[in-house]
């Protein structure tokens, strides 16, 4: 028996080790690739999580569209959602971008085990985020709706909207987690494939439950759970059962970390709460226009859904550069760091000017694909009209905040948002609004002020903290994340 349980243990040990040599190796290739050629690498990452951009965009779009068929009502209702839906995701997309951050840093300083324990510990926090945002939707959803403006018949049609989409968040979390997971790996394409299927599923789904079962604006609400639904299904297929990622999951092994944890809290929470930040931001916006109207609030967000759509590009070029950024500084490359940062900003500011381009001349053209009443179609022209002034230089604070945060900082990118949406344009909203009492373009005015300065601060902000990285400590792995626990946990 004693020599059964040494040779066992020789032959696991052996094994690890033969892992670890093949995990490393490809490792090195990965980040090697990346090297050689940091644009293409840019590319190359950034174009499929624009496809998963996209698709997760084109859920409310597609939702949008066919509720639009329901009546105005319907799409008020829906509207009053949209930030409740965006806390949810903001939540969820910010502490992915912590575990994406983190995952690239250890791939960048050579260690596989803490990517893995990274990637353990992801699953862990998403569900427990997952559960507590759909226990606090099912218990206060209807008072929160009617706190944001909702009331009446609007309400309960909110309310059968959000119900439905509290039962599938958790699900979506641990999705948006998978794919945090993957990213920082340098995986995207899997990611935005099957992101690509949920929203077909979503589409095919749409019409059935709003029309076919007449659900209206809770069809909308089943279309997408399930959708969401098989979506996590595919991912827990994926990763757990093909076990075809680079990083590795020993769930059953598991041992809480709390360095780890701290890592992805430090940069993804702040990233979170700027999410946050923006909800209510938007919420607020939503209680301002209420008083204006039901249909300025359900112009402004379907504006808001189109503007989404034109940020699309950028946002997969800041994520992108977010793993590249991790990886090269966690391996000491300043120059390439430097490099790639300039070409993703100059990039995402073209890209910024060829949408304002597109959308200020034809913002009625794009509102009619909404079927809006005459309303809806003057509030959402004036909107998107003062707000395409702004497409160039958001790109200039979004990719600010996200090379930070590639750096390990979380705080810049809380801090801009803060400024931009507390700091700056719901205070300014709500004066010209009730102490001024301007017309309503005067809302868009605000927002577009706001941008302004948070594009200067975070250009500022960027420079100095490049600065301070070159010339500060080289960012290596903590040492005591050795490969022997993993032994360890094994045995």
């Amino acid at each position: 028996m004693g020599l059964e349980m040494l040779t066992s243990r020789w032959l696991k040990r052996v094994t690890l080790a033969f892992i670890m040599r093949e995990a490393t190796r490809k490792d090195n290739s990965r980040l090697a690739g990346f090297l050689v050629d940091p644009r293409r690498a840019l590319w190359k990452l950034s174009l499929p999580i624009l496809g998963g951009m996209a698709i997760h965009t084109l859920y409310s779009v597609v939702d949008m569209i066919f509720v639009s068929w329901v009546g105005p009502d319907a799409v008020a209702a829906l509207a009053f959602n949209m930030p409740l839906v965006f806390f949810a995701y903001g939540i969820t997309m910010g502490l992915s971008a912590g575990v994406t951050a983190v995952v690239a840093l250890a791939i960048g300083s050579k260690d596989k085990v803490r990517a893995d324990n990274t990637a353990e510990h992801a699953v862990v926090l998403g569900l427990l985020v997952g559960l507590v945002l759909t226990a606090a939707g099912l218990t206060w959803g209807p008072q929160i709706l009617f706190a944001l403006g909702a009331t009446g018949e609007i309400n309960s049609i909110a309310w059968s909207y959000f119900q439905v989409i509290s039962w599938g968040l958790t699900f979506s979390v641990l999705s948006a987690f998978f794919r945090g997971i993957l990213t920082g790996e340098g995986d995207t394409m899997r990611p935005m494939a099957i992101l690509g299927l949920g929203m077909v599923l979503n589409i095919i789904f749409d019409p059935i439950f709003i029309f076919g079962l007449d659900m209206g604006v809770r069809g909308a609400a089943m279309a997408t759970m399930i959708s969401q639904a098989i979506v996590f299904v595919v991912f827990i297929y994926i990763i757990f059962h093909r076990k075809s990622t680079f990083v590795e999951f020993r769930l059953r092994h598991f041992r809480y970390r709390p360095a780890i944890m701290l890592s992805i809290l430090k940069i993804g929470l702040p990233s979170s709460v700027s999410f946050m930040i923006m909800s209510v931001g938007g919420a607020t916006f939503n209680k301002i226009l209420s008083t204006y109207s039901h249909h300025a609030v359900a112009a402004y967000q379907i504006a808001n859904r189109i503007e989404m759509l034109s940020f699309m590009p950028i946002i997969a070029l800041s994520t992108g550069c977010v793993t590249l950024v991790g990886m090269f500084y966690g391996a000491g490359e300043y120059g390439k760091l430097r490099d790639i940062i300039r070409y993703t900003m100059v990039r995402a500011v073209m890209i910024g000017v060829a949408a304002f381009v597109l959308i200020y001349p034809f913002a009625p053209q794009i509102m009619m694909l909404f079927r809006p009443n005459a309303e809806i179609l003057d509030y959402g022209v004036s909107y998107l009209r003062v707000i395409a002034f702004a497409f160039p230089l958001v790109p200039i604070g979004m990719i600010s905040g996200r090379v930070m945060q590639g750096l390990g900082k979380g705080l810049p990118v809380l801090i801009l948002t803060t400024l931009r949406v507390l700091g700056l344009s719901a205070p300014l909203a709500l004066y010209f609004a009730y102490s001024l009492h301007k017309p309503v373009e005067w809302i868009w005015y605000a927002m577009l002020i706001s941008v302004v300065v948070a594009a200067a601060t975070g250009i500022t902000w960027l420079l100095v903290s490049l600065r301070q990285a070159e010339q500060g400590p080289h960012p290596a792995a903590p040492a005591t994340e050795a490969p022997q626990p993993v032994v360890e946990a094994a045995g």
